[in-house]
């Protein structure tokens, strides 16, 4: 029945395009662990800071980006952030995204220990969304983003590209 129902949809509900939109990569402290209510385990990792880099925009992140972070009893980390970017003709730009990471326990474990692995050898995706008042970049406050992270020892990095 599906293939039925594919067949019948045109060609722009069939596949995602994207466009590059940047490369990010942050610098997080050490993270403070809430502890474990029930059904969690809550930790929050704070940002002091941060570079990205794009044809449309590039820029810096700003000191006090916040990723609060749940571990969830499958081993999944759910990622909650809010970032300030700034770019270098100064605009101001709101980002937040959800997330998610996860993969084979022994890969989470190591990359729990600060450990380089593979980006392929787990999943890490985002899902950006923007805000700002500049003019020049209000086209931002209209478009979904997709992020796709690899965790590294000093930090996260993301490639992030626009949903056309």
């Amino acid at each position: 029945m599906s293939t039925s129902l594919n067949e019948d949809l045109p060609e722009v509900l069939k596949t995602v395009r994207t466009r590059p939109l940047f490369v990010m990569r942050l610098d997080v402290r050490p993270l403070i662990v809430v502890g474990a209510p029930p059904d969690a385990f809550r930790r929050i990792g704070v940002v002091p800071g941060g570079s990205f880099g794009g044809e449309r925009l590039s820029g810096e992140v700003l000191d006090g980006g916040s990723d609060w972070q749940t571990v969830r009893r499958d081993g999944a980390t759910t990622l909650d952030v809010r970032l300030v970017l700034k770019t270098t003709d100064d605009a101001l730009i709101l980002m937040t995204y959800r997330g998610l990471r996860h993969g084979p326990s022994d890969v989470v474990a190591r990359l729990e220990k600060g450990e380089i692995v593979d980006a392929a050898s787990y999943y890490f995706r985002t899902n950006p969304l923007f805000e700002t008042a500049a003019a020049q970049y209000d086209w931002l406050n209209r478009i979904v983003a997709i992020g796709i992270g690899h965790r590294r020892a000093d930090g996260p990095v993301y490639s992030v590209f626009e949903v056309l």
